[in-house]
């Protein structure tokens, strides 16, 4: 465990049994709920969308806790801390994007498609070619999506219980694949919904507790943030992004980036029609922004309320410091601030709805990652959608080992980040491989397979590869002096990339079969003649 700050004390590493308690009570009732949904599975179409029977207000519950994960609490609340005001661009953009997801894709969506992202690309396209790229881009998205989760879990899981990261990233690596392996989509629904209204609830009575401590005046409390830290500017921005265009990328990623991630286009293929998907998304999308209009609260809490003072008010220790002495990346900022308001029992709370929700979004990732092999790799492209039932349950769990395993190793590998950092370039991705042709196979008549493929395989080569090139890997991981790509999320770059391959590329091979097609299409995008 690193060293905390001076003059601060904390039972995290120092496990107490009222917090051991709450964490492993959380945790039961999630494994119940898995191993309860998991004896209903008998199809591909129950193991990857429940069988369809999910209802609005379930689903709107799930795909809210699906999206508020360990970035959004751990990580968002952390930045704040360390960051003030700037930190906030993170709930701004998260929230703005669900709009944009209700009125372009969430209809069309689940009325052509089955199981993945993929099958909407390639609904009037040539199979093969654009499900193999479409599987790349969402697994390579869910890949760097679960990196954050690993690295908040295991830093909350080592801190809790006082044990090395590497050994706690493996122990949470073996839970997720409990989750999967013995469950399935209505499991992962069920949890989520169990752990979005312990989420809301834990940060609803943490940001009261940090309110009361201020007359709940929220004025007072940001003059507290302000007096403490003369030279920051907590409430002005301008201190985490570099530029203005390094700002607009990592807006463009943070919006648009969430139309395209699988875990969450996979939750429209679990209700009954079209109608449930957008009202699910208006569900989502209020108890989303409830959340992150209060989780800011709890950041400028954990600024002002852990700094240590000593006699005669003098600091010594400011909250920021108690937070980076635990965690550099100031994930641990909330269960600090739990303990701090209300002790060890409500940290352990805190800890153990932390870890319930990383553990169900990592679950709700894996599935989206084993059904990109398994439905549009294996089934489509390899066995030309010939294989048994089981054989497509079969592939799927021996895929969610081989994706547990990589989601370990990467998260040792990014110890230290802040987590909704990590998840912004995971929504560079997403908005750059599978955003672009995902809205333009939906909405173009002239979008060809090809230019499917290379809008794809563009928007994915040059996001990765700039984040490989950009300060975070580059400097933070391979310890190189400079970083080669300057801009430290490369959504602007990499989506307009993504868009004009898609584009030139489709008038270079036009394809009239796909667009004699784009005719029937529309009557099941808009009226769902035909949806499954």
């Amino acid at each position: 465990m690193p060293p905390a700050a001076p003059a601060y004390q904390s039972t995290l590493g120092h496990p107490s049994f009222a917090s051991i308690g709450f964490f492993f009570l959380v945790i039961l009732v999630t494994l119940v709920i898995t191993w309860w949904a998991g004896r209903k599975t008998r199809t591909s179409t129950e193991y990857y969308a429940a069988g369809r029977g999910i209802s609005a207000m379930q689903n709107g519950f799930a795909l809210a806790g699906d999206y508020m994960s360990a970035a959004s609490f751990l990580g968002i609340s952390g930045m704040v801390a360390l960051k003030g005001y700037d930190g906030m661009i993170y709930a701004t953009g998260w929230l703005v994007g669900w709009p944009a997801l209700m009125f372009l894709v969430a209809e069309p969506l689940r009325n052509l498609g089955k199981f993945t992202f993929a099958d909407v690309v390639a609904y009037r396209l040539r199979q093969g070619p654009v499900r193999i790229a479409a599987a790349v881009g969402g697994i390579l998205t869910t890949i760097f999506y679960t990196i954050a989760q690993m690295v908040g879990s295991g830093s909350l899981i080592a801190l809790m219980f006082g044990m090395p990261f590497v050994l706690a990233e493996v122990l949470v690596g073996a839970v997720m694949l409990l989750y999967v392996l013995f469950g399935d989509m209505l499991a992962t629904t069920w949890v989520q919904i169990v752990k979005a209204i312990l989420l809301l609830c834990g940060v609803t009575v943490l940001t009261g507790l940090v309110l009361s401590r201020f007359g709940f005046s929220l004025p007072a409390l940001y003059r507290a943030a302000t007096d403490l830290y003369p030279n920051q500017n907590l409430l002005v921005p301008g201190d985490l992004t570099r530029s203005p265009v390094d700002a607009i990328s990592l807006g463009l990623a943070l919006m648009f980036g969430l139309l395209g991630l699988p875990h969450i286009l996979m939750r429209f293929y679990t209700v009954p029609d079209a109608k449930a998907a957008r009202v699910s998304v208006l569900y989502a999308t209020g108890l989303i922004g409830y959340f992150y209009v209060i989780i800011p609260i709890v950041g400028f809490g954990a600024a002002v309320l852990l700094s240590v003072k000593g006699a005669g008010g003098s600091v010594l220790a400011l909250g920021q410091e108690v937070v980076r002495g635990f965690d550099k990346g100031g994930n641990m900022a909330a269960p600090l601030l739990a303990e701090a308001l209300w002790g060890s029992a409500f940290l352990g709370f805190i800890a153990a709805v932390a870890f319930a929700t990383i553990l169900a979004v990592v679950a709700g990732l894996t599935l989206a990652g084993a059904s990109a092999y398994s439905h549009d790799i294996y089934l489509s492209v390899i066995k030309k959608g010939r294989a048994t039932e089981e054989e497509q349950l079969e592939t799927a769990r021996i895929a969610t080992v081989a994706f547990g395993v990589v989601a370990v190793a990467l998260g040792i590998a990014f110890q230290g980040q802040n987590v909704a950092f990590l998840v912004g370039l995971a929504f560079a991705i997403a908005a750059s491989a599978n955003f672009p042709a995902l809205l333009m196979s939906i909405v173009w008549r002239r979008f060809t397979t090809w230019g499917a493929v290379w809008s794809i395989l563009v928007g994915a080569a040059s996001s990765v590869g700039s984040i490989v090139l950009s300060e975070t890997v580059w400097v933070d991981l391979f310890h190189f002096e400079h970083a080669i790509f300057p801009l430290k999320n490369p959504a602007i770059f990499s989506m307009s990339a993504a868009f004009l391959a898609g584009i030139v590329v489709s008038l270079l091979t036009p394809e009239p079969e796909a667009r004699r097609k784009f005719e029937s299409e529309k009557l099941r995008t808009y009226l769902g003649v035909g949806a499954e």
